[in-house]
């Protein structure tokens, strides 16, 4: 296991608990107290939408802790014929997100079905964050767009690389839209992780991590954290990185690797 050597004075990265992953043994309004106490300080959640905003907002103002990113409720957004669900869900994940202060949603395409062609779920998905993007901006929060593995994970997925995110980004043209990169799902697809960081960093608006294979804490596979976490803080990021992981045991238990970081 990587051993965690103390990040350098001035360390500007921010960790976010992943509640939807981590302290899975209690309800959601509760996992954000038990973020506090082990020393994050924000949270990040997929679909928090069984749990009322204004719950959510109030034990996030009682814990000083923003919630910094969630997911919109379903992977739809490139399928077509789902136009009139999408554009309802749309609504639903912006009034969580002014509700509880979050100013990152996570627009997902999904699994492209094998009688959809690509090029009917790009259009539809363009179309889609056109209006996501648009509606989001009003309430200056960020859309963002992340690859996932196809190797592993989920198969079929609408895009599962940078390149192809950059490319869609740059075909619907609005500002807020933003890259969220994902640690784990990019070592599986591409690799080269540092160099890859530094080229994208003016474009990545957020970032996760797991460790592979497992996706499970820090430590516990290949990637050497203690190293890349300190690289992309001398690169300059200040943003958030979401330990969306699944622990190997109790979530207090895998912290080990994150003590240098929470304290």
């Amino acid at each position: 296991m990587n051993e965690m050597k103390h990040p350098p004075q001035g360390y500007r990265m921010k960790l976010a608990a992943n509640i939807s992953t981590l302290f899975t043994e209690l309800p959601l309004i509760e996992r954000i107290e038990a973020a506090a106490k082990a020393g994050f300080k924000g949270v990040e959640a997929q679909r928090p939408y069984d749990t009322r905003a204004d719950a959510i907002a109030e034990a996030l103002a009682r814990f000083s802790m923003p919630l910094v990113l969630i997911n919109i409720p379903s992977p739809i957004a490139a399928l077509p014929g789902r136009r009139d669900t999408f554009l309802s869900q749309c609504d639903e994940a912006l009034a969580y997100a002014r509700a509880t202060q979050c100013k990152r949603l996570h627009v997902q395409p999904g699994i492209i079905p094998p009688e959809v062609s690509h090029a009917a779920a790009e259009t539809t998905f363009i179309a889609n964050l056109h209006h996501a993007a648009d509606a989001a901006a009003i309430d200056g929060i960020n859309i963002m767009l992340e690859p996932i593995n196809n190797k592993v994970d989920m198969p079929g997925y609408f895009y599962s690389t940078t390149a192809e995110v950059l490319r869609i980004m740059d075909l619907v043209e609005r500002p807020n839209l933003r890259l969220q990169y994902d640690i784990y799902h990019m070592q599986i697809m591409e690799g080269d992780l540092a160099r890859t960081i530094e080229r994208l960093l003016p474009r990545i608006g957020h970032m996760q991590l797991a460790d592979n294979p497992g996706r499970a804490e820090p430590g516990t596979g290949e990637i050497n954290y203690p190293w890349l976490l300190n690289k992309i803080d001398a690169l300059g990021y200040e943003g958030w990185i979401g330990c969306e992981y699944v622990p190997v045991a109790e979530t207090l238990a895998g912290l080990g690797w994150a003590k240098p970081y929470l304290s």
